[in-house]
């Protein structure tokens, strides 16, 4: 795929703007890829998973792949270097990265509450930082995937939950922080989406039916749900918006 002709609206125009996307490779992240691809982003997509970003780099021409870990602070800084060095320059990003390990409360294993906080919330501050400190004068837009899980109380989710609950609430207080330095930060809220992490689940009619139960929408979202609001994020469209978490959720966040 090459970059489309494509002639956006200039309020949702990322023709040019250069993004770190984080958890790139599949599931919510390539979606994302390729709705910024198509608006003519120039992007850096890091992931742990060498082999699907092989794929990714084949599918979509003038990218810069990088292997890397959101858990590790030099890994970041190094794929914000490296995008620097290819680019010339860098506008922001989006973290898709992240983990979940459902068990119920008595039978959750401390080690995956701990690793759960690792991934979805140190390393969401790593990747917030690493970008932030490199960001021009001018400012840059910042925005995490987050979770309904931040603010609904499903059964057996209390390690995804509780670190969704606190990424969103850590976009809050990096978004005040930056503010004055036109640092945006922000988070989407998904529902279950058949995409990813969730794929295995949707595939259960058991918990499939259950989890439509509680979307009034009825159905899951897919990739291209969160395009909208990542565009608007990233772009003009949201000059005004920071330290906020969106939920595109099929209204699961009503019930």
């Amino acid at each position: 795929m090459s970059h489309s002709d494509f002639a956006p609206d200039p309020l949702f125009d990322l023709s040019k703007k250069v993004f770190i996307v984080a958890g790139g490779s599949g599931g919510l992240g390539k979606g994302l890829v390729q709705a910024l691809y198509e608006r003519g982003a120039r992007l850096a997509v890091c992931d742990l998973d060498e082999k699907s970003l092989a794929t990714l780099s084949q599918s979509f021409s003038g990218i810069l792949t990088a292997v890397a870990d959101i858990c590790d602070e030099a890994s970041m800084d190094q794929i914000v270097q490296q995008t620097l060095t290819q680019f010339g320059r860098l506008d922001g990003g989006i973290n898709a990265a992240g983990i979940i390990r459902p068990a119920a409360a008595f039978e959750l294993d401390v080690d995956a509450l701990r690793m759960s906080f690792e991934v979805n919330v140190v390393g969401a501050f790593n990747f917030s930082r690493a970008i932030a400190r490199r960001l021009p004068k001018a400012g840059g837009r910042i925005v995490h995937i987050a979770s309904v899980s931040s603010t609904v109380a499903n059964v057996g989710y209390a390690a995804y939950a509780s670190s969704k609950s606190a990424l969103s609430h850590m976009v809050r207080v990096l978004a005040r922080e930056w503010a004055s330095s036109n640092i945006l930060v922000n988070a989407i809220g998904p529902s279950m989406f058949n995409a990813g992490m969730a794929v295995n689940a949707v595939a259960d009619p058991t918990v499939s039916q259950q989890a439509l139960s509680v979307i009034p929408m009825g159905r899951f979202g897919q990739p291209e749900d969160l395009s909208g609001m990542a565009i608007t994020l990233l772009s003009q469209a949201g000059s005004y918006i920071t330290g906020q978490t969106i939920y595109v959720d099929g209204g699961r966040t009503l019930v």
